[in-house]
């Protein structure tokens, strides 16, 4: 955790977190860290879906989409309610929407950094990128 006389070790305007917080945080990005998970969440963010529809959309199969939506349901990501026979499910916080929109905000389609280009210097994939560039 930060402490006051860290201040030179933090970035400009920021404030002190506490532990609880950098848990939370590590969990939720560690929930979204499975690319199924958060298509499910990127598509999930433009409105409400059923399970068949957005495995078609993820390209998965239904039992493996629902799955994902289980765990993103019992993390509190996503809610469901009844529609006749199926369950539609919807993004209650907006913090995961703004979240994810902003992480496709900085990953260009193609997988580079889309922020700071450079014309002068090839597009780079973030270190943390499992394939080769």
């Amino acid at each position: 955790m930060l402490r006051p006389d860290d201040a030179d070790r933090r970035a400009p305007g920021s404030t002190d977190v506490t532990d609880e917080q950098l848990e939370a945080a590590a969990a939720t990005f560690d929930l979204l860290s499975t690319p199924s998970r958060l298509h499910l969440v990127w598509l999930l963010s433009a409105g409400e879906s059923d399970v068949t529809s957005l495995a078609e959309r993820t390209g998965s199969t239904v039992p493996a989409a629902s799955q994902h939506l289980a765990k993103l349901r019992a993390a509190g990501v996503v809610s469901a309610r009844r529609d006749g026979r199926r369950q539609l499910y919807r993004i209650d916080d907006p913090h995961v929407v703004a979240m994810t929109e902003e992480a496709f905000r900085h990953i260009a389609p193609d997988g580079t950094i889309a922020v700071g280009v450079d014309e002068r210097r090839p597009p780079r994939r973030p270190r943390f990128s499992t394939t080769a560039g």
